[in-house]
């Protein structure tokens, strides 16, 4: 993880993270010009972005149901005990999981809430009960099943 560094954010910096946010791809003269700079100064500028930690990375948003992945669910997790090590045998068995994209640690009902992909209910059932249980320490599991998606996004709302 990088360090943060303290960053004030002014117009273009805004203006150059809202067009990343729309399309990370964009070549840096691109970028300049949307923001109205020049590419050496856009260059720097999102230099001093990613170092100060504002830009964690770039990736490619892929269509899971167009790879085959078609059920999309939450999972609350519940442990038996909340001790470091029960804790962090849970975290180490999640970050090994590839059906959990997210993984949370909650306030309210659950200790944990998981989003999770998979192919079909049947997968989802068996990933439940054959791995997710058996994790140690797991006490108690409750899934929602999303029947539709209406808003999703990467974007963070930028003042």
């Amino acid at each position: 993880m990088q360090k943060k560094i303290a960053v004030e954010l002014d117009g273009y910096d805004r203006r150059l993270l809202l067009a990343l946010q729309e399309d990370a791809r964009q070549s840096h003269v691109a970028l300049a010009e949307k923001v109205n700079l020049s590419p050496t100064q856009c260059a720097r500028r999102l230099q001093r972005l990613e170092q100060a930690g504002l830009v964690r990375g770039y990736a490619a948003l892929l269509e899971p149901e167009a790879l085959g992945l078609a059920v999309l669910a939450f999972v609350t997790v519940n442990l038996d005990k909340q001790g470091e090590r029960a804790m962090r045998a849970f975290h180490d068995a999640v970050r090994a999981m590839p059906q959990i994209l997210e993984c949370f640690s909650v306030t309210g009902e659950g200790d944990y809430l998981l989003r999770v992909v998979m192919p079909d209910l049947r997968s989802l059932s068996r990933f439940l009960m054959e791995e997710l249980m058996r994790v140690p320490g797991v006490r108690e599991i409750r899934s929602t099943v999303v029947l539709e998606e209406i808003k999703s996004t990467t974007r963070l709302p930028l003042p």
